[in-house]
């Protein structure tokens, strides 16, 4: 049976991947930073009638000892590995004067340094096999900016650029890489996500503003995750999965928009969207 590790699984996207590669006879090793939060996981895999085919592991992708712990445990080259799916992720929302270095930091080595770790570690295996699919969950977020949510915005457009060379690099291998781009969708990220929003902020009315017409958004268009666990089945079944594919209608949009459209019609889209011009600053 084919093996895939996957980070990030104890809710969100994570958790719908993992359900739905289990459900499609995947041998999954399931990992998240903090195996106190496996519970939710362990209910939908109860309910899928597939936690047989699971093993969850301690995974903190910004830690190296705890990425090279992990990857010991997966045994290689004994037993193979096909596929990895970069899930983990953090952001904090706030204008970017208000951000202070180390949520800045966090989001990086989470989103970017995590993700370009990790794969080090497994490219010797795929390489000795001469295969291997490394599936990167990234956002709509890497097609365009937007406003209190620089710093996630730039780690994805960080991570879409090296995964763009990296293709290039490890064709010849036969390791595909995988960009899979949500729009938004019921995870927890946001919730569990710092917002920051200081009184004193000369930020401070878009920050509101932004807080109460983001939230109204998401709840009116955003998706069940499980759609993006079905996009990743399909990719890493295909025998030529494409590079990018753009998950939900907001997330379509902007892919096609970003080669398009000019930056300045983009943003003031956006801003319309967002309705950026009821500031009152």
């Amino acid at each position: 049976m084919p093996r895939v590790l996957i980070t990030g699984t104890s809710s969100g996207f994570g958790l719908a991947i993992t359900v739905e590669l289990a459900k499609r006879g995947w041998d999954v090793v399931a990992t998240m930073r903090d195996l106190g939060k496996r519970g939710e996981l362990d209910r939908a895999l109860q309910e899928s009638g597939a936690s047989n085919k699971v093993v969850i592991s301690q995974l903190d992708v910004a830690d190296p000892q705890s990425i090279a712990r992990a990857v010991v445990a997966l045994d290689l080259p004994a037993r193979g590995l096909d596929a990895v799916v970069h899930n983990a992720g953090v952001a904090a929302g706030g204008a970017f004067e208000d951000l202070d270095e180390a949520n800045i930091r966090r989001i990086m080595e989470v989103n970017f340094f995590g993700i370009l770790a990790l794969t080090k570690r497994l490219l010797p295996t795929f390489r000795a096999q001469h295969r291997g699919r490394i599936v990167i969950i990234s956002s709509e977020s890497a097609f365009a900016g937007q406003p209190a949510n620089s710093p996630y915005c730039a780690s994805k457009w960080a991570v879409e650029g090296w995964a763009e060379s990296l293709a290039y690099e490890v064709e010849h291998f036969n390791i595909d890489v995988v960009l899979v781009e949500p729009g938004p969708y019921r995870t927890g990220i946001w919730d569990s996500s710092p917002r920051i929003l200081p009184k004193d902020s000369p930020y401070y009315p878009l920050l509101r503003h932004l807080e109460a017409t983001v939230e109204t958004h998401v709840r009116k268009i955003a998706g069940d995750p499980a759609d993006v666990g079905k996009v990743v089945a399909k990719a890493l079944a295909a025998r030529r999965p494409r590079f990018r594919y753009a998950v939900g209608p907001t997330a379509k949009f902007n892919h096609i928009a970003r080669g398009k459209l000019p930056s300045t019609l983009v943003r003031k889209i956006i801003g319309r969207f967002l309705g950026l011009s009821r500031v009152r600053w």
